[in-house]
């Protein structure tokens, strides 16, 4: 398990690395940790610029620098880009580097309408709420939740809402901890 203080010490670390590969960019300010949460998964530590962590000047703030996320259990370090910070970005954190997939809002209510009104209700409410879903990828979604288990990712993924615009990915910048 990873506490605080090692996940602080482990972005330090990162952040003095990277500075020396952003040399090419002209001055770089020097870079400091100034704000941790405890996640269940993960800490989210915030970093910017010393001077704006001293004064707190939004003239000195590194504008887009999002937090860096050290996974509790490997130490791993992850970006979030702003923009995906503001979104669900537990969520996707957990399906993009842990591989979690969460469970389908809509099984539960399948599951409870083929027990109680049939097959062909439960296909008719599924359809209405995902209707990316055709009648046979439907009738295998009930078919698969009928008898508790999870319906395939295939098959939950057209559930959800499509995006238009999807959140930048998390990328990973060092890990796992040895």
């Amino acid at each position: 398990m990873i506490s605080k203080e090692r996940a602080v010490e482990l972005v330090e670390a990162l952040l003095a690395e990277e500075r020396l590969t952003w040399v090419w960019a002209g001055p770089v300010h020097d870079l400091a940790v100034y704000y941790v949460e405890e996640h269940a998964a993960c800490w989210a530590v915030f970093w910017n610029t010393v001077e704006y962590v001293r004064t707190r000047d939004v003239r000195d703030y590194l504008v887009g620098s999002g937090p860096y996320l050290v996974d509790v259990e490997d130490g791993s370090i992850h970006h979030v880009p702003t923009t995906t910070w503001m979104e669900d970005w537990e969520g996707l954190y957990l399906r993009q580097i842990r591989g979690v997939r969460p469970p389908d809002p809509l099984a539960a209510s399948v599951r409870a309408l083929v027990h109680s009104a049939g097959i062909v209700a439960a296909m008719h409410h599924l359809r209405r709420h995902a209707p990316r879903l055709s009648p046979q990828r439907a009738r295998d979604y009930v078919l698969a939740v009928r008898d508790g288990a999870e319906p395939p990712e295939e098959l939950a993924d057209l559930t959800q809402k499509e995006e238009t615009c999807p959140p930048l990915p998390i990328e990973t910048l060092a890990g796992p901890v040895q």
